[in-house]
């Protein structure tokens, strides 16, 4: 403990990289505020064995020894679709967590780690503004429901009448849930089917299980099924009295029966009985379809002021939304699903 005998009085904590293998991680974001299931350390695992990405665990550490401060750091690389250090990759959340000083810390040390490897873009994904030489994005809004004690409650004083006969509508058609780890299956076939009728590669099945494997408290898996058909799956998180459905899909030829609203719905009642408090839908780009579908159902826009640098002026990871991918997009549709969920996965590791 050298340095806790000669470091300055008000000295500002060390930044180290650490294991994030042990339960000391853990511990500090299960007591750190505003953290989220994104930065578990279990996220270093699935990021690197499954998508084969280099991790690096930053904590800020004062001279006694005593975290303050954590961020997790993903680099992802590619030739073509570029190179980015991002927290956390084909996640919503993961920034710095800490105080304001100690967040501004870390985001100065990610920037020294992006300039280092010589990165397009750097990304702190957070609902808390970062600062320092950071910019701020909001090209990305989440949407927030509040969840009362009961189901019955949210089904009768929560929801317009025109909602709850969106909903009603597959439970008529006889449309059931499944919730579960064994519902990984069900829910990868409709996700891949869906993400190639989008033009979108999909991520690998081994993903979403190693997620199921690693996270067994947090993650939650649900389909809706007509008959043995599973027509709509989603996948979320529990974290902290919220839930996050942060991939939801359904199958278009069942657009009719509105398979969706039953899902989500679904989910809802479950995680409610879970003690669940708040619904996260998940990110969405502000006035695209997905957020006016997120937006019907009561909640409130929450903005997310990713944190940015670029040395290049890059202003996002590459997205099908843009421009560039259109003719992509439009070949994509086009495949095969068996081989679109051959080839997708290779690409949807560079996609973050």
């Amino acid at each position: 403990m050298h340095g806790a005998l000669t470091a300055p009085a008000g000295a500002p904590p060390e930044v180290r990289e650490v294991a994030a293998e042990g339960p000391e991680w853990d511990a500090f974001v299960a007591a750190a505020e505003g953290s989220t299931f994104c930065h578990l350390a279990g996220w270093r695992e699935v990021m690197g064995d499954v998508m084969g990405h280099e991790c690096r665990y930053l904590a800020a550490v004062e001279a006694d020894g005593r975290w303050v401060g954590v961020l997790p750091l993903v680099r992802v690389r590619s030739r073509v679709l570029g190179h980015y250090l991002l927290s956390m990759p084909f996640l919503n959340d993961g920034g710095p967590l800490g105080a304001p000083a100690v967040r501004r810390l870390l985001g100065a040390r990610a920037v020294e780690e992006a300039q280092r490897m010589g990165v397009d873009l750097l990304e702190l994904r957070t609902r808390e503004p970062v600062g320092g030489a950071l910019a701020e994005s909001r090209r990305k809004v989440t949407v927030l429901l509040p969840l009362p004690d009961t189901p019955g409650e949210l089904w009768e004083k929560g929801f317009r009448a025109k909602l709850r006969s969106q909903v009603r509508r597959p439970m008529k058609e006889g449309l059931t849930t499944r919730f579960g780890a064994e519902e990984v299956g069900p829910f990868y076939e409709v996700f891949a089917r869906n993400m190639r009728d989008l033009g979108t590669p999909v991520l690998p099945r081994a993903w979403f299980e190693r997620i199921a494997r690693v996270f067994p408290e947090q993650a939650l898996f649900g389909t809706v099924y007509s008959g043995a058909t599973p027509v709509a799956a989603g996948c979320g998180f529990a974290w902290g009295g919220e839930f996050e459905i942060t991939w939801a899909s359904s199958l278009r030829e069942f657009n009719s029966v509105s398979p969706n609203m039953l899902l989500y719905w679904a989910f809802m009642e479950r995680v409610i009985g879970q003690g669940v408090r708040v619904f996260n839908f998940g990110r969405c780009t502000p006035g695209a379809g997905t957020h006016r579908f997120k937006l019907q159902w009561g909640g409130q826009d929450v903005p997310l002021p990713w944190a940015q640098w670029s040395a290049g002026g890059v202003a996002a990871t590459p997205s099908p939304d843009r421009p560039v991918f259109r003719l992509a997009t439009a070949a994509w549709q086009r495949l095969p699903v068996p081989v679109a969920n051959l080839v997708g996965p290779a690409l949807a590791r560079r996609l973050p």
